[in-house]
């Protein structure tokens, strides 16, 4: 792929260690927070709320509260695991007849499946499904939470009064969806000059510009004071579905009112002398495990990963995808880029979290509940609009999701010597990446910092493998043998390979790292504890 990036340049993030807790997170300032809260003495599970709510004010066009997503939960004292799942789900009264094939039945970039007609599957009011962030925190902080709810929200109510500052990179991502963002009148009037320009940063380091987001801290402090049933069942149910509604969605207060989640037994995958943890439904967990499977005789663990290493995971992963996208009809509209939010927290004891939570594309529906700020997600891209297939459009369903949040484990004879909880966003890039940080560690002893900071390949289901230019030439001659592949530089935007986060802890001392391009993100740690 030819660009015009310096061929030179190197990029560093080191991983952060310390004996107190430590919170990896896609912005620094929700990693901040997460800390603070476990320096009041607070859970992983605490920080973790804290953070979700932080993540949606800070990076509203990744994720929210009217988002969904899954989290992995370890509970050191048990020594056990718990997987949670709160994805979307269609509404109730959906009419499938509301989303015509396109008569050219355009194709996708990577999958065959048919368009609708203006896109109304993947932007606008109809698209908007059942949120499940709000459910899946609120479910976690009334199992293993330690502070009370009102407290968690705080932050985020101060960061939303703040309004949202735009620097070069929000100036960037705004920019990149001016087009859709204009299509709704309260998205355009938060997000746009004028209803239909970018907003662009200062041009000095002096100036700060900020984005008003005081609405959005008025339903944050509601839900601090009600809790989170009231998302569900209260006044702001009652807003949030006046305002979809209003605008010709689906979205009903039975709907809201009816959504139910419940802790799972976590999927187990053995995999050589490790196991790794995962969610088993609607995720990318069950494709993880069969791509595990695949691997465990196909190469021999070494000092670093190798040629025979990287065409191991291609051809694991290629079978695994083919067999995904055969059963569950996984598949992303090329003009919907992905938008999802990863972090992972370890606290002092040794408890830990991967959380995964998303809009599904950028800007989500790009439509903002007018009487609650919130932008809305777009749940119902991710069915296939056409009948008679996997994963096929209709009411009352649950949406089949990318995120692979996982909490592992690795043994030396008998010991657990490391535990490590990650995840990444990235929409189909997801499970690639964690596969091959999870090998990267398991099979070739890197801690986080190096396996964060080694060049990975994606394969997730496309023709052409995707590969980093840095990978040794040795590895990109011998995957050329039996595939496609392109080459490309990893940079800040946009993104060839997922956007990992994670933490890890190996004799009672915690690391944390992120994805080394993410200009934002960042492992914020306690101080040290004994």
């Amino acid at each position: 792929m030819s660009h015009s990036f310096s061929k030179s340049q190197i990029v560093r993030k080191p991983a952060i260690k310390s004996k107190g807790g430590i919170v990896a997170a896609q912005h620094v300032k929700a990693a901040e927070i997460g800390v603070e809260i476990l320096e009041q003495g607070g859970d992983a599970i605490d920080a973790a709320v804290a953070v979700s709510f932080a993540m949606g004010v800070l990076e509203p066009w990744m994720s929210g509260p009217a988002g969904g997503g899954a989290m992995m939960i370890w509970r050191e004292a048990e020594q056990k695991s718990y997987a949670l799942t709160y994805g979307m789900k269609s509404p109730k009264s959906l009419d499938i007849n509301a989303f015509p094939l396109s008569a050219d039945g355009k194709a996708a970039d990577l999958f065959p499946w048919r368009a609708v007609e203006g896109d109304l599957n993947v932007q606008g009011p109809l698209s908007i499904a059942v949120p499940g962030t709000v459910a899946g925190a609120g479910k976690a902080h009334s199992a293993f939470g330690k502070m009370p709810w009102k407290d968690l929200l705080q932050p985020a109510i101060k960061e939303a009064k703040s309004g949202l500052l735009v620097d070069w990179y929000a100036a960037l991502i705004i920019a990149s969806a001016t087009q859709a963002l204009s299509k709704d009148p309260d998205a355009a009037a938060t997000f746009l000059e004028d209803g239909q320009w970018p907003t662009i940063a200062g041009w000095t380091a002096l100036s700060e510009k900020r984005i008003d987001q005081s609405l959005l801290a008025s339903t944050l402090t509601h839900l601090a004071e009600q809790g989170p049933e009231d998302f569900y069942k209260g006044d702001i149910a009652i807003s949030m579905v006046k305002d979809i509604q209003g605008k010709g969605g689906f979205l009903s207060l039975d709907d809201l009112a009816s959504y139910a989640i419940e802790f799972e037994d976590p999927l187990i995958i053995p995999y050589r002398d490790s196991r790794i943890f995962a969610t088993p439904t609607l995720t990318a967990g069950p494709t993880l495990a069969d791509t595990l499977s695949q691997m465990e005789n196909m190469f021999t663990p070494g000092n670093f990963p190798d040629a025979k290493s990287f065409s191991a995971y291609a051809e694991a992963l290629s079978k695994a995808y083919e067999r995904r996208l055969a059963t569950v009809g996984d598949q992303d509209a090329p003009h919907a880029p992905s938008c999802t939010t990863h972090f992972s927290i370890v606290d002092r004891h040794g408890n830990m979290v991967s959380m995964t939570q998303t809009l599904l594309s950028l800007f989500g529906s790009r439509v903002i509940s007018p009487s609650t700020g919130l932008l809305m997600n777009n749940g119902i891209m991710w069915f296939d609009p056409e009948q008679g297939r996997p994963n096929s459009l209709a009411p009352n369903k649950r949406c089949l999701m990318n995120v692979c949040p996982v909490i592992g484990e690795q043994k030396t004879g008998n010991q657990i010597h490391r535990r490590f909880a990650i995840g990444a966003s990235g929409g189909r890039k997801i499970m690639p990446a964690v596969m091959q940080l999870s090998s990267f560690m398991t099979d070739h002893n890197m801690d986080l910092g190096e396996a964060f900071h080694h060049p990975r390949m994606d394969v997730s289901g496309g023709d052409s493998i995707i590969a980093d230019e840095d990978l040794a030439p040795e590895i990109i001659t011998e995957l050329f043998k039996k595939h496609d592949v392109t080459t490309t530089k990893r940079t800040v935007f946009p993104y060839a390979f997922a956007c990992p986060a994670g933490v890890s802890r190996e004799n009672r001392m915690n690391s944390g790292c992120t994805e080394i391009m993410s200009p934002w993100g960042d492992a914020v740690a306690e101080g040290d504890t004994e």
